[in-house]
């Protein structure tokens, strides 16, 4: 048994957890984050790769479309190199009522959303690849982001000011001394060892497990709902711009450039297990027909993977229990003090990974407050090691690392570019980065290997010329 010391765990290594975090460790506590598998592989890294410019949500979130808005711009501005600036259109298909652009401006205007609406003709001329009956178009912010940069740039920003990073760490229980948390009890996955965490506090980031972790600590029926969508990356990009169908949020509307790929999504309905989430046939199909509205030919291109993750969904009380696709997007905090008598932990679902930073100052804000300290939040006044220069990362950077070697090391992951040499490289122990603050580095071959598990499993097994599935996995 092993033993650590720490004022604040923070369990769960998505985007949420990583922010968290670093926002403790930068407000001067000793942080410790534990994950159960590797940083970025449950919602965070099985997701559509779209930075937000909050238009999706104008009319039916507005809320979380002002959040949105305000988040895409500072996190341009201090993880530069997981974002490209891609820009975005909201356009009026075929079958969407072109009147809702009415809808959708006035709603952009009250959230302080930026949108431009722009003639066909010129959208056109942008991306000729969009439907000639395209009848109406908006440009906004949107951008793209690379969740697994994005995460290691949280999680090495929180390492610069002390924090432990603590993967492949499965929590098994949440032990109590009366009415106050006092540890976390881990299990190494690699070594068999338990680990002991002593805290004051711990923050609950597991996303669509945080029901499972919140019952741990005996706080049981936490209502956080696993809204279950499906992913398909096609093997090039068909658009340079994120391209969003001009209607209320649905299935399929989404079409985002991710590096050298494209991905459509995305489905929504309740899954029972966020570890067993399932994609249907129908559901392939149904995101292969929805690309060919907005870009004809989409189904010409090939299909190179299906994924599904979990979204941690709040329970809505205005809503259906197995609507997900009406749940609110808005973060949500839950005192466990209030809420069962237990002092030191709170749980936050909900949100987004756009609003990944705003969520964590929230809940590290409430943690001050209940320990009476003051210490403000400094997370969006500072670029994360590795943004510094405020460079917006471009298509063409893993284009250009294969150029030298592309005739003579065959590509084993069109997603993430990635050669057979940094795969052998990557998959020898003697070749293996001494630290995991290589993975800040995108073009870090191990890097790379976590992104290619994460989104494509490994070689053999779901590397297929047809469409695969693989589900989420916990934080």
């Amino acid at each position: 048994m092993r033993t650590l010391s720490a004022d604040v765990v923070v369990i769960g290594g998505g985007a949420t957890g990583a922010g968290v975090v670093r926002d403790v460790a930068m407000r001067g506590y000793k942080a410790v984050l534990v994950d159960r598998v590797d940083l970025g592989q449950g919602t965070t890294g099985r997701y559509h790769g779209l930075l937000h410019s909050g238009g999706r949500y104008v009319v039916s979130d507005p809320h979380s479309a002002s959040e949105c808005a305000q988040e895409n711009a500072i996190l341009t501005r201090i993880q530069a190199d997981a974002v490209e600036e891609t820009g975005g259109y909201f356009v009026a298909t075929e079958v969407d009522d072109p009147a809702w652009g009415d809808d959708f401006a006035r709603g952009a205007a009250a959230t302080k959303v930026p949108a431009e609406e722009i003639s066909v003709s010129e959208l056109l001329t942008l991306e000729p690849r969009l439907n000639r009956k395209i009848s109406r178009a908006f440009r906004v912010l949107d951008g793209s982001v690379d969740g697994w940069q994005l995460v290691w740039g949280a999680a090495n920003s929180a390492k610069h000011y002390g924090a432990q990073i603590l993967t492949y760490h499965r929590v098994t229980k949440i032990n109590r001394d009366g009415d106050r948390v006092a540890a976390v009890i881990c299990r190494d996955d690699k070594t068999g060892e338990d680990v002991t965490i002593n805290c004051n506090f711990v923050i609950n980031c597991a996303a669509a497990w945080g029901g499972q972790i919140a019952a741990m600590a005996g706080c049981h029926d936490v209502q956080v709902v696993p809204g279950a969508g499906i992913m398909i990356a096609m093997n090039h990009r068909l658009t340079n711009s994120v391209i969003n169908r001009l209607t209320y949020p649905a299935d399929g509307d989404i079409l985002v450039p991710v590096h050298t790929v494209c991905v459509i999504g995305t489905t929504d309905q309740k899954a029972d297990d966020p570890d067993k989430l399932v994609i249907s046939r129908e559901e392939v199909q149904q995101m292969m027909d929805c690309g060919e509205l907005l870009v004809p030919g989409f189904r010409d291109a090939r299909a190179i993977h299906a994924w599904a993750g979990a979204r941690p969904l709040v329970k809505d009380s205005r809503v259906g229990s197995e609507d997900t696709r009406h749940m609110s997007r808005g973060m949500s905090i839950i005192d466990h003090d209030s809420r069962d008598g237990l002092k030191g932990l709170l749980t936050i679902a909900g949100g987004k990974l756009t609003t990944y930073r705003l969520m964590a100052e929230h809940v590290v804000d409430q943690m001050c407050e209940q320990l009476g300290d003051v210490r403000p939040c400094t997370t969006a006044n500072e670029a994360v090691p590795g943004s510094e220069s405020g460079k917006t990362y471009q298509v063409t950077h893993r284009l250009h690392a294969r150029e030298e070697d592309r005739l003579d090391d065959q590509i084993l992951c069109e997603c993430e570019l990635m050669s057979r040499r940094q795969w052998v490289n990557a998959s020898t122990p003697s070749h293996r980065p001494a630290s995991t603050t290589c993975a800040a580095n995108c073009d870090s071959a191990w890097a790379l290997v976590r992104a290619v598990f994460a989104r494509c499993g490994p070689p053999g097994s779901r590397w297929r010329r047809s469409t695969s599935t693989s589900s989420g996995r916990p934080a």
